[in-house]
């Protein structure tokens, strides 16, 4: 089985697995406690913290662990609905993971607008400067990469753009962390990240809030984080994930080529199999992701059931919608009409991944189109 679904969840490491086990059989203390295996396990989490703070050029204290993106998430939108008024709105992008959009809706109900996209994947930055200017909301919130069409989003203008009006600015960095540089996130006000989509353990993030800021936290029962999350703390998740980040921050340097690889992939797909489109393909994207609207056949889903059966694992978009017939949020809100959307897939690769996966994956879709009776160029 080829494993092309990295967007919703990356084979473990081998660096961010020895990395926990060596912390799990070293650290046994809880990080709380006074005595000497506590020190030593304290000592080890803020060690973490620093490396991860460094990642993105932030404060150490300025960042907390968290269960993962999805906690993080929450935690902000927690945050601001406790703190703000009750006529007080948020603006978020349209194209939002679902921890994000549901939490937002279920904070805020109709005080949430939404940030417009252009039919590339793009925020409409002109769409959120008028926002800015008529309505100013209390906060923003834009990811910085998509997670279905791998469309990299304008957070730096964003940030700028908030700072100026002096909008807190929170932007979910969890597909842009270990494949694009996080240099220049520490200007925005709120990051959240989380190690299991680059190869990291499930179960560890964090969340970069502003240490200047009055916390409001999302769970309570133990002083743990200064006070901002209860719980006893993650130790060897978070040195998985200090160890993952490091890895993927020298390999930075191999993506262009990587970018490469993906483009040749695409344009053979486009040629090979007429009718495809590449959603976002005039948008700077991430080099690991194509998505990919499929000719038309009587059942959109069997792509990806005929996929599964010759070996390759794809994906329809956001993990957390699987298990659901609606077509992907983010492609409704460029415009495209449900039944087109329909036929999207999603091929995200990781670091490990080879060309010759990438061709593997186009033979195997070819493959796939023979048999669903749909015309394959020569």
């Amino acid at each position: 089985m080829i494993y092309f679904d990295h967007n919703a969840t990356a084979p473990l490491h081998p660096v961010a697995r020895q990395a926990w086990l060596e912390a799990s059989e070293k650290f046994i203390g809880n990080p709380s406690s006074l005595h000497r295996f506590g020190s030593r396990a304290d000592v080890a989490l803020e060690e973490a913290r620093t490396k991860v703070a460094s990642i993105i050029g932030c404060q150490s204290r300025e960042i907390i662990f968290t269960s993962g993106a999805t906690e993080a998430n929450n935690q902000i939108l927690h945050h601001f609905a406790t703190t703000l008024g009750a006529d007080e709105t948020i603006s978020i992008s349209a194209i939002e993971h679902p921890s994000v959009v549901e939490s937002a809706e279920h904070h805020f109900g109709r005080r949430v607008r939404l940030i417009p996209v252009t039919s590339t994947g793009a925020i409409d930055l002109d769409g959120l400067e008028k926002q800015l200017k008529q309505h100013r909301p209390d906060l923003v919130a834009v990811m910085a990469a998509n997670n279905v069409t791998g469309v990299l989003q304008p957070w730096k203008e964003i940030a700028h753009l908030c700072s100026s009006v002096e909008v807190p600015y929170f932007c979910d960095a969890v597909q842009w962390l270990g494949k694009e540089p996080g240099t220049g996130l520490s200007t925005c006000d709120f990051v959240s990240g989380c190690a299991h989509k680059i190869g990291g353990p499930r179960g560890i993030g964090f969340l970069k809030f502003s240490s200047d800021s009055q916390f409001q936290p999302l769970l309570f029962g133990g002083p743990q984080e200064d006070t901002r999350r209860a719980g006893t703390e993650n130790v060897s998740g978070a040195l998985a994930m200090a160890a993952i980040f490091e890895l993927r921050q020298k390999q930075l340097t191999d993506r262009c080529a990587r970018e490469q690889t993906r483009e040749r992939f695409i344009k053979r797909l486009v040629a090979e199999i007429p009718g495809t489109e590449i959603v976002g393909d005039s948008q700077d994207r991430l080099w690991n992701t194509v998505a990919a609207i499929l000719p038309e056949i009587e059942c959109p889903q069997r792509w990806m059931v005929k996929l599964d059966k010759l070996g390759f694992a794809v994906s329809t978009g956001s993990a957390c919608s699987s298990g659901k017939s609606d077509p992907s949020p983010a492609l409704l809100a460029m415009g495209y009409a449900p039944e087109k959307a329909d036929r999207m897939l999603r091929f995200s690769s990781g670091w490990e991944t080879t060309e010759q996966d990438w061709l593997g994956l186009l033979d195997g879709i070819k493959t796939a189109a023979i048999q669903l009776g749909v015309a394959v160029a020569d």
